[in-house]
């Protein structure tokens, strides 16, 4: 299993694109907490901390999709670097401003989340041109997921220690000025500089003119209510069965070790079939991984079904972001990634809101019937799509003007039954 990794983290600019991204991010996936304790430190009500966080997630997913759609149009440096700081600057403006007044406070977490950087997107467009052998992107896939769990798990602690150093003005300031110099170590990245989108064709909707991405995205936004609502619904049986936030905590973290498991052991070796096939798969599983946390076991069984509950979902995103760049039409894959951000995010907000009328109806075995029937919907969306999802792909372009030839090894990772390497395997090219 480790081989394949080390081999991926060798790539020259490997280390540093991940490294720089996962930093470059750590302000938008420590956000949520950093506002509310800084909200609540200047006098706010948990309401109004709350309210200032959901603005800040909406403005987020609005300006994704659209800073998404500027980099496959203008380049990363372009678009990426003066987002970074103008994100940074509504942050620091909120610091400075306090709750009052408000619709200061507002204004300002609004363009800190409408010009978050889409580095996720421009990171796994970038993979291609960097790695040039389809087996290598797809492990860096599965590496990216893995990360994800790892920075979201260490961020807000974090954010914890910046405000037990300095002050919860501190944490927000610091927290985006490390992030600011995270975009700038990818976008002045050789392969960052050199990037270009595909010619794209010219249409308002941009990538979401592809039927198959369309599914995709429609299934994710379940994905996403199932990952929402699991977050409450594990407060509300910490609750019941005792123990408060150490129960909380063993629950969210089996879910973290199980994505974290999964993950590297599917990207450790080439998979049979079509990715679009292995994804209504691994929905499935994902699925059947959530249904048995309804039964509401002591804490101890509940923290190993929080484990095979997340088993399958860094799988499920790796083979997804596989699907998003077979799917994204030509010189939008950026837009496209940024896409299934955005609807991930959706998804997490509304399974929060719509798991505290289950928790109230069935308590804590209510709230956690949501991730299940979340994980069903997806599955039910990629099964009733089967027909967009698997209709044509892009041809594999050739060698980019001006460099070297794709990588002749394109066998293993992706490729279908006959070992043929599969169609659209693209994110962009090197100028």
């Amino acid at each position: 299993m480790a081989t394949g990794y080390a081999e991926l983290l060798r790539a020259r600019h490997a280390v540093r694109l991940l490294t720089g991204t996962l930093v470059g991010r750590l302000p938008n996936a420590t956000a949520h907490i950093a506002i509310v304790l800084f909200s609540r430190a200047e006098g706010a009500s948990y309401t109004l901390a709350g309210v200032l966080a959901t603005v800040y997630g909406l403005a987020t997913a609005v300006g994704q999709p659209l800073l998404g759609r500027a980099v496959d149009l203008y380049g990363q440096l372009r678009v990426m670097l003066p987002a970074a700081v103008v994100s940074a600057l509504g942050m620091g403006a909120f610091a400075a401003v306090g709750i009052e007044p408000l619709p200061a406070a507002l204004a300002a977490v609004l363009v800190a989340g409408v010009f978050t950087p889409p580095l996720e997107g421009g990171l796994r467009a970038l993979w291609p041109s960097v790695l040039r052998d389809r087996r290598r992107v797809h492990t860096a896939y599965a590496l990216d997921s893995v990360a994800q769990e790892v920075m979201f798990t260490v961020g807000p602690l974090l954010v914890t220690l910046a405000v037990a150093l300095w002050s919860e003005a501190g944490a927000l300031l610091v927290i985006n000025a490390i992030g600011v110099l995270g975009a700038l170590s990818v976008v002045v990245s050789p392969p960052s500089r050199a990037w270009r989108s595909e010619p794209r064709e010219a249409h308002w909707l941009g990538a979401l003119r592809s039927s198959g991405l369309l599914a995709l995205l429609g299934s994710f936004l379940c994905v996403g209510v199932s990952l929402g609502s699991i977050t409450v619904a594990a407060v509300a049986y910490a609750d019941e069965v005792g123990g408060g936030d150490l129960v909380y905590a063993l629950i969210m973290s089996g879910i973290g070790f199980g994505a974290l498991v999964g993950g590297l052991a599917y990207g450790a070796r080439p998979w049979p079939g079509s990715p679009e096939g292995r994804l209504r798969a691994l929905a499935g599983l994902l699925a059947l991984g959530y249904l048995p946390l309804a039964l509401v076991p002591g804490p101890v069984a509940m923290t190993v079904l929080a484990c095979v509950a997340g088993l399958f979902l860094a799988p499920a995103l790796t083979c997804a972001f596989v699907v998003v760049d077979r799917h994204a039409p030509s010189g939008t894959v950026t837009e496209a990634f940024s896409w299934l951000v955005t609807v991930f995010g959706v998804g997490a907000a509304l399974g929060t809101a719509v798991v505290g009328p289950a928790i109230e109806w069935g308590g804590s075995a209510g709230g956690f019937l949501v991730p299940g029937a979340g994980g069903l919907a997806a599955f039910a969306v990629l099964a009733l799509t089967r027909r967009a999802l698997e209709g044509p792909a892009r041809a594999v372009p050739g060698p980019a003007a001006g460099g070297p030839p794709p990588s002749p090894q394109v066998t293993g990772g992706e490729n279908d039954r006959n070992g043929a390497p599969e169609p659209g395997f693209r994110s962009g090219h090197q100028a």
